[in-house]
Formats: structure tokens, C-alpha cells, sequence
């Protein structure tokens, strides 16, 4: 049986739509009202008792990739989640924006990418932070010009969570 470029169209419209829902239910809350207030969290740092982990729900878009926008180094950047990549890889603009500069002390390093081996140099990001999870001392590579179109969230980020699983179009990462 066929189905109708109308049928097909309304059904990706609807798969669109419950997952803007699902992003907006999951995710939005965390950036709104809902956190906790710098004094609650301050007492709950002090409060004895086991550490309840933070967690964070990314829907996929359309492509079935996983956009996320941490705040590194305190300064807001948009990756694609690359479970796959063995080391958090940046763009060179997003590494002159975060005033990473390539320089004579700077290590550099022959990366095998799906276009090729390239030559990037080693940098440490002091912290990336992911709604309520923050993760400090990330091993990075800043990639050359043109090398990369977003910069990609890898497993030296990844590895350091308690875990992160996929399941049906949605990305859950614990803290």
C-alpha cells in the first residue's frame, strides 16, 4: 500500500510536534523557575546524605542528532552530542571565541575524521556545564578552519558522567 504525500507530511509534522513537546516537558523546566535557588543549592551541598545525580533529557531532531548548548568556560556554545568522538573537538571560531589561541606551547595532534586525518592541537577546558551537570577539566582539540561545522561533544566529556543511554529519539545524560 502507498501512502499519500499528505499522509507522509502529517506524520512527520506530528512526529515534529510531540518532539517539541518532549523537549520542552524534559528539558525547558530546568532552565526556568523550576532550579532551585543559589541558597537551596548551597544548603543541599551542605545537607549529609547520598548525591542525587542530575539528569538531562535531549531530544533528537529531525536528522536523529543530538543538539545540546553547554556553557563552556562560561561561554555558550553549540555541539552536536558524538558519542562516537573520542575527544570533546571544537571549531576554530567557537576556540577564538573561548580565547583559545594556537601557539607555540600549544601539543598538536593528527585526528582521523570521517573527511580525513586533519592536525588539531591540545587544549583543557576547565568546565562544561549541561543544565545541572558540570564537568571540569575536559581534554579538548581545536580542529582547523573549515575541518568541522560544529563543534562536537565527545567522550572525554561523555566518560566522565555516571552514564548517559538513547532511547526512542531521546538522549538521557546522568551527572
Amino acid at each position: 500500500m502507498t501512502t499519500s504525500p499528505l499522509t507522509w507530511a502529517l506524520s512527520v509534522a506530528g512526529a515534529a510536534a510531540v518532539g517539541a513537546l518532549s523537549y520542552t516537558q524534559l528539558v525547558a523546566p530546568r532552565m526556568t523557575s523550576e532550579a532551585p535557588s543559589i541558597a537551596a543549592a548551597t544548603a543541599e551541598q551542605k545537607a549529609p546524605g547520598p548525591r542525587i545525580p542530575s539528569t538531562l533529557a535531549v531530544a533528537a531532531d529531525y536528522r536523529g542528532h543530538y543538539i545540546v548548548h553547554p556553557s563552556v568556560d562560561n561561554y555558550r556554545i553549540k555541539m552536536m552530542v558524538d558519542t562516537g568522538a573520542s575527544i570533546v573537538a571544537l571549531t576554530a571560531a567557537d576556540a577564538r571565541a573561548l580565547g583559545i589561541k594556537n601557539d607555540a606551547s600549544t601539543r598538536k595532534m593528527m585526528l582521523s575524521t570521517a573527511n580525513g586525518t586533519v592536525v588539531g592541537f591540545r587544549t583543557t577546558l576547565r568546565e562544561i556545564r549541561l543544565g545541572d551537570i558540570v564537568v571540569r577539566n575536559v581534554e579538548a582539540v581545536v580542529l582547523p578552519e573549515r575541518a568541522l561545522t560544529m563543534s562536537l561533544l565527545g567522550n572525554s566529556f561523555l566518560s566522565k558522567l555516571q552514564g548517559y543511554e538513547v532511547q526512542t529519539g531521546r538522549m538521557v545524560l546522568r551527572g
